[in-house]
C-alpha cells in the first residue's frame, strides 16, 4: 500500500505569511489551484480554500482566515486512509505536514479521482501554461 509521501507533489507553490485577500483572490484564478499554503521558513502556518476568502475585505491578512484543521496529514499515513479523508470531507487536496509542521509537500487527487497528481504532471502544465501566454 503505497504512503503518502510516495504520491505528493515535492515542491507545491506556497505563499508568504503577509499574504493579502487580494493576493490569494489573484492565486485563485488559476482553476488548478484548489487549497493555498500559507508558508513561513518551511513551516506550514495555515490554509486556504475558495470558500475562506469569499466574503472577506479587501486588505484582510490572509492568515487571518487560514486554517490547518482537517487539512493537513502526515506522510507515513497510506493513501487509503488519504482518500478516505479527502472524501469525507468534500476535499482534493490535503498539506503533507511532519510532526512539527514543516511542509513537505502537497497531495493533489485528480479531478476524476483516479489518481493523485504528479511533479511531472504539474511541472508539464506550467509548461503549457507559459506557452500558451507568448
Amino acid at each position: 500500500m503505497p504512503t503518502v509521501a510516495e504520491c505528493m507533489i515535492t515542491i507545491p507553490k506556497t505563499l508568504p505569511l503577509d499574504t493579502t485577500v487580494e493576493a490569494v483572490h489573484a492565486a485563485f484564478e488559476d482553476t488548478h489551484v484548489h487549497l493555498l499554503l500559507l508558508v513561513a521558513d518551511g513551516i506550514l502556518h495555515g490554509t486556504l480554500l475558495r470558500a475562506d476568502v469569499a466574503t472577506a475585505a479587501a486588505g484582510t491578512p490572509a492568515l487571518s482566515l487560514a486554517t490547518l484543521t482537517d487539512r493537513t496529514i502526515a506522510p507515513h499515513e497510506s493513501i487509503t486512509t488519504a482518500q478516505e479523508r479527502l472524501a469525507g470531507l468534500g476535499q482534493r487536496r490535503l498539506a503533507v505536514v511532519d510532526s512539527s509542521g514543516r511542509l513537505l509537500g502537497l497531495l493533489c487527487l485528480k479531478r476524476d479521482h483516479t489518481g493523485f497528481c504528479t511533479d511531472a504532471g504539474v511541472a508539464a502544465r506550467a509548461r503549457e501554461s507559459d506557452h500558451s501566454v507568448r
